[in-house]
Formats: C-alpha cells, sequence, structure tokens
C-alpha cells in the first residue's frame, strides 16, 4: 500500500491511498493523523472509499506535515564515513529538525540568503507507525509504518559554525519528504534499495541501502532507549557518499538547478531551487 498526504483547496490536505492512476482520498487530514488514529490505521486505510483525484499533478504535501519528532542519523553509510575521514561511530549519532523544516516532494527549495553552502543529501526515510519504547532491534520492526524519501538539505556553513550543527539542518522549508508512505511488505523494510540524487543531469549520490552502519530497526531500538516514538514521527537515516561539501573543490546548490532524490520502489523528489524573494526597501 501507498500511503500519501494531498492538499484540496482553501488550504487543507488529507491523506490518500493510491490506487493505480487515482488517489482515493481517506477521512484524515494527513498519513500522520491516519497513523494516529490507533491500532487497525492499515486496514482503515485500505478499506476506506472515497471520493478519488487523477495522481498524475497532485499537489502533494510533506507527507507527516506535522510529526511530534524528526530525527535524524548522521555519518551511518560506509561511503559517506570514508569521504569525510572519520571512524565509525560505535553509536547512532542523533540530530533533530522540525516540522517548518518540511516541504512536499515536488515543491521549490528557496535558497536562503544567509547561506552559500546549500548541499543536498538523500536519505531513506521511516516513518513510525506505532508507540515504541524500550523496544529490542527485532521488536522494533513491528513499529514501522512503512517507508519514504527525504532529502536533508544542509547549509553546511551554518551547520559548522559550532559543534552542534542542528542550526545548519533545520532551516525552514528546506526539507523535502514523499512522495509516499510505502508499506514494508512492497520494499522488503527497504534493506537493499538503490538510492541516488542527481543535480539536474548529473548524479551526485549512488549507493544501496544495505550500506548502512546501523539498520532503520537498530535506530528505532536505540533512540527508543532514551524517549517514546509515537506514530507519524519520522527518521532520516543518514546519507551516502557524494556531498557537495566533501568534493574538492565544495559543490554547491545554485538557483535554477533541480535536485531529484530517488530511492528504487519508493519514487522521487523533484525539488528546483530558487533565489530568495528580495526584502523591500526599508523593511
Amino acid at each position: 500500500m501507498r500511503l500519501t498526504t494531498i492538499r484540496l483547496d482553501e488550504g487543507a490536505t488529507a491523506a490518500g491511498r493510491l490506487d493505480e492512476d487515482r488517489i482515493t482520498l481517506l477521512p484524515y487530514e494527513d498519513v500522520g493523523a491516519l497513523l494516529a488514529s490507533g491500532p487497525g490505521w492499515r486496514e482503515r486505510a485500505e478499506r476506506a472509499a472515497g471520493r478519488a483525484v487523477p495522481a498524475s499533478g497532485a499537489d502533494l504535501a510533506p507527507l507527516t506535515p506535522r510529526p511530534e519528532k524528526i530525527l535524524c542519523v548522521g555519518v551511518n553509510y560506509r561511503d559517506h564515513i570514508a569521504e569525510v575521514g572519520v571512524e565509525p561511530p560505535e553509536h547512532p549519532t542523533i540530530f533533530a529538525k522540525y516540522a517548518r523544516s518540511l516541504i512536499g516532494p515536488y515543491d521549490d527549495i528557496t535558497l536562503p540568503a544567509g547561506s552559500d553552502a546549500v548541499d543536498w543529501e538523500v536519505e531513506l526515510g521511516v516513518v513510525v507507525g506505532e508507540t515504541a519504547r524500550d523496544v529490542s532491534a527485532g521488536e522494533a520492526w513491528d513499529a514501522i509504518a512503512g517507508y519514504t524519501i527525504v532529502n536533508d538539505i544542509s547549509m553546511r556553513d551554518w551547520q559548522f559554525r559550532t559543534s552542534q550543527f542542528l542550526q545548519g539542518k533545520t532551516f525552514e522549508a528546506s526539507t523535502p519528504v514523499g512522495p509516499y508512505l510505502v508499506t514494508p511488505d512492497e520494499v522488503g523494510h527497504a534493506r537493499a534499495c538503490g538510492l541516488t540524487c542527481a543535480v539536474d543531469d548529473d548524479v551526485m549520490q549512488k549507493s544501496v541501502t544495505s550500506e548502512l552502519v546501523f539498520s532503520a530497526a537498530e535506530i528505532i531500538s536505540y533512540i527508543s532507549s532514551f524517549i517514546t516514538l509515537v506514530p507519524g514521527d519520522l527518521i532520516a537515516t543518514g546519507t551516502p557518499g557524494g556531498v557537495g561539501g566533501a568534493r574538492k573543490p565544495p559543490v554547491y546548490l545554485a538557483p535554477g538547478q533541480t535536485v531529484t532524490s530517488r530511492i528504487d520502489g519508493l519514487g522521487e523528489l523533484v525539488n528546483r531551487c530558487v533565489a530568495p524573494t528580495p526584502t523591500p526597501a526599508g523593511r
């Protein structure tokens, strides 16, 4: 099953189920609300019948627009660890984002005026479907509602201002997510999915999710040891090698470029980079 959140008229949104070339609207305002509706959400989503709209050209919102938590993992691909020259971590490196950072899978990325080092990071996203606290890695697989795509667009000049790099990771309206939540049965828990990130026609990142140091279940188990995960929480599992900041010389995003993030079985994000709107004089 593939679920999404679609924008409707006058700022409203709705959860939807992809049925071939149409999206069937579900009686929930977004996928996060569906997951939070409690046990049996899968059956309700599968059986719901409602108005359907064409999938082609649909205006998709962030998959879970207002998750309680957005948690991200750093240095979690073996090739990325090699390119940045650090030791493999003993434990997952965790940082947070906030809901204001999220945008839809086809929305523009407005490059902030205050950064000259905007970088790309394609990542496997994990959406939590059940409350998880102090679960083992084996139990954690059952807490996963499904998988999606995240691009952890990063402002490197802000990220490395201090040793705490949250400030470079959660700029408003910078993180595309989607297009779908794909349930684990469709992609074998995304254990060996190819993933790429291209800037215009140049493939910058290419790897496979089997190169993760910590699996989705290990990450959930680790996080649940210190905080309760709840339905709708979003986890970005880390990026592979090929980021712009590690190139010599570094390469960063510019207005007019398009970032395409793909993961086998999950679809793609397509986001055009645009210049910030100038602030009117006197403000």
